[in-house]
């Protein structure tokens, strides 16, 4: 879910060529689900290969990061660990809505209702481990660095950016700004023309950046505070919030009193399941790791065809002039980083 801050932050539109030579840590688990949902045949299914293994996350993972290497753009994608044990409450949540969901997608598929099962089919999305096995295997072939996180991968990615291992933090929750990454960016993996569900009207769905500073200085509170205010929205930790109260209500509320201590007694049937110093806790002190190299490589095209096209039934041809294009581009970037380190050194 993460914390709804969308009313609030300011934003940039931009274009992905303006990512040219950035490297971008990639929040994994947050872009495979976002593939698994909508990778899907007009009923639903998900994409499989013969021996029914869902492939939907390797095809968007695939073809999503050769196309950001053929635009020289250099992802480092990031697995979540063990997740902090006061985001029980939400898992349970949300495997109980997949639930739900699963159950409305049988009857609008035994009924014909094709649209409505697509729709239902997509938040029945689950990753299993096999899954982030093979994303880790495809990205190793594809000589694209990944980084296992001991928690929260997008704590993990955010500290990337922190340490200026990454010059970007890519996710679709804004999390990551809770958890201090510099700079956010958005829509990375799902950038394009895309359907409006029951409509049949397409738009564009463009990459935006959200820097951590300007979001302080427009909103006129720390990054302290801006914890607090996706506390009392509802995190992943305390996932309702507390009722009534949205980003322009909590931001109101820490401004006027301060902080979230000084706030709390103002306001009426406030609750959350644990203290909210422990889940300030979790965004301010994340358990992340230094446990990492981070180093772009060639592809094994051979190793790549083996898996994809060998073992999971994806187009040989597709496959390699995705391959040609991301290399092409991998190349062009290396010599054009190579000729400007040469001119700073003169």
């Amino acid at each position: 879910m993460g914390v709804d801050l969308g009313d609030l932050v300011p934003r940039t539109i931009i274009d992905l060529n303006a990512l040219r030579g950035k490297s971008i840590a990639i929040d994994a688990y947050n872009a495979l689900y976002q593939f698994l949902a909508i990778i899907r045949q007009p009923d639903g299914t998900p994409l499989m290969d013969s021996s029914g293994r869902v492939t939907s996350h390797l095809s968007g993972l695939f073809y999503r990061t050769c196309n950001l290497l053929g635009l020289g753009i250099r992802p480092i994608y990031v697995f979540d660990g063990k997740p902090p044990a006061l985001k029980e409450a939400e898992i349970k949540s949300r495997m109980k809505v997949k639930e739900e969901a699963i159950k409305k997608y049988e009857i609008a598929l035994k009924e014909g209702r094709i649209e409505d099962a697509r729709k239902y089919a997509q938040m029945t999305s689950h990753l299993k481990d096999y899954m982030a096995e093979d994303a880790k295997r495809l990205l190793t072939l594809m000589g694209v660095p990944w980084v296992q996180a001991p928690s929260e991968g997008e704590a993990q990615a955010a500290y990337l950016a922190k340490k200026g291992d990454a010059d970007y933090c890519a996710s679709q929750d804004y999390d990551s700004l809770l958890f201090g990454a510099p700079c956010l960016l958005r829509n990375l993996t799902i950038s394009g023309r895309r359907k409006l569900p029951r409509k049949d009207v397409y738009v564009e769905v463009n990459p935006e950046i959200i820097e951590l500073k300007r979001v302080l200085k427009e909103l006129g509170v720390t990054h302290e505070q801006l914890i607090e205010i996706g506390i009392l929205v509802g995190t992943d930790y305390n996932p309702d919030g507390v009722k009534g109260i949205g980003p322009k209500t909590a931001l109101k509320l820490i401004k006027t009193y301060g902080s979230l201590e000084r706030a709390l007694p103002t306001i009426k049937g406030a609750e959350f399941p644990v203290e909210p110093s422990k889940i300030k806790e979790i965004f301010l002190h994340p358990n992340v790791t230094d446990n990492y190299v981070i180093k772009w490589e060639e592809p094994d095209v051979g190793g790549v065809i083996d898996f994809l096209c060998g073992e999971r039934n994806f187009s040989e041809d597709r496959v390699r002039k995705a391959l040609e294009e991301a290399i092409r581009g991998m190349k062009e970037t290396r010599a054009k980083r190579t000729l400007e380190e040469w001119f700073r050194s003169k």
